[in-house]
């Protein structure tokens, strides 16, 4: 039986992975009907990322993980959910209509007069702040069923999920990080954890631009194993970073507290309005209808659709 041998991080020599690699690197779960995957290998070295940035046709960001990956199958019909970097990347601004500069420049600029950088560094043809609304790569499957929402879509059960069930399977992948200069973090990541009857994901975008703003937009992705059923919500949370760090300090935590908390994606969170949600489900087993259609679209977004189809109004 021959081995299959997958580089180091610190090798010199670091070709394409072939398929039969990444096949080596996957860790598979499956549970019910369905067959979990992640993936974890290093940052990718300077060739993949030259054609990752030909493709794509921004930079990439400084800690790209392109071999990276997290899927959900539903085994039955083939139908699937995929995240991985390059797919994140590619819902990234590339017009520069999104780029922060046009509302916060003059605040970042003022930020960082002790610097010998101006304001010229930030101007550049895409959104430098790598923020994505990316939700996911779905694929239909036999069926050409896809996930799709109206004022009937249920919500993820939360109740539910609180229950101390056992962990069958659980994981945590990096998708990519950028330090935006050294003036703050830009990074997508993916968790999940599947227990007998259900499972969650959660694929998180944390942008904090420091002294400007904090962004977190996330996808959850919720699994019923018994009904065959997929649920996945969309969020978009922001705020002036001056708003979240009054917030922190009225929690009663100290000056080096609310500095490491600003790190934290998971206290921040909490602490930012929500400005943005949309809701879908399919159900993938027996009786399913043969095609799902799309319904309205987020508002205000006009270079490309929005990868959730229903949208409700955040909660007053």
């Amino acid at each position: 039986m021959t081995s299959i041998k997958i580089n180091h991080i610190s090798s010199l020599n670091e070709p394409f992975p072939s398929p039969t690699a990444l096949d080596a690197a996957t860790t598979t779960h499956h549970q019910g009907t369905f067959a979990i995957s992640t993936r974890k290998l290093p940052i990718l070295k300077s060739a993949p990322i030259d054609a990752m940035q030909e493709r794509l046709g921004i930079p990439i960001p400084e800690m790209i993980f392109g071999d990276n990956l997290v899927s959900i199958t539903h085994k039955p019909t083939g139908w699937s959910i995929e995240f991985n970097a390059e797919d994140a990347l590619d819902r990234v601004d590339k017009t520069g209509e999104k780029m922060l500069r046009v509302a916060y420049a003059g605040e970042w600029s003022s930020s960082r007069e002790k610097t010998s950088a101006g304001i010229s560094e930030v101007v550049k043809p895409f959104d430098w702040s790598y923020t994505t609304d990316y939700c996911g790569t779905e694929k239909p499957g036999a069926k050409d069923v896809k996930l799709h929402g109206d004022e009937h879509t249920p919500d993820i059960p939360i109740e539910l999920l609180k229950r101390r069930d056992p962990i069958l399977f659980n994981d945590e992948v990096v998708l990519y990080e950028s330090e935006l200069d050294d003036n703050g973090i830009s990074i997508v990541s993916v968790k999940l954890r599947v227990m007998e009857h259900r499972m969650l994901l959660l694929c998180r975008m944390f942008m904090r631009l420091d002294n400007v703003l904090v962004r977190v937009r996330d996808t959850r992705v919720y699994v019923d194993f018994d009904k065959e059923e997929v649920i996945r919500e969309y969020t978009e949370r922001e705020d002036k970073f001056e708003n979240v760090k009054t917030k922190l300090f009225m929690q009663g935590l100290k000056f080096d507290q609310v500095t490491i908390a600003l790190r934290d994606a998971n206290q921040v969170a909490p602490l930012l309005p929500l400005i943005k949600q949309g809701v879908e489900s399919v159900i993938l087993g027996p009786g399913l209808p043969a095609t799902s259609t799309t319904t309205s679209r987020f508002p205000g977004q006009t270079q490309f659709p929005p990868q959730t189809q229903f949208v409700r109004p955040p909660p007053r």
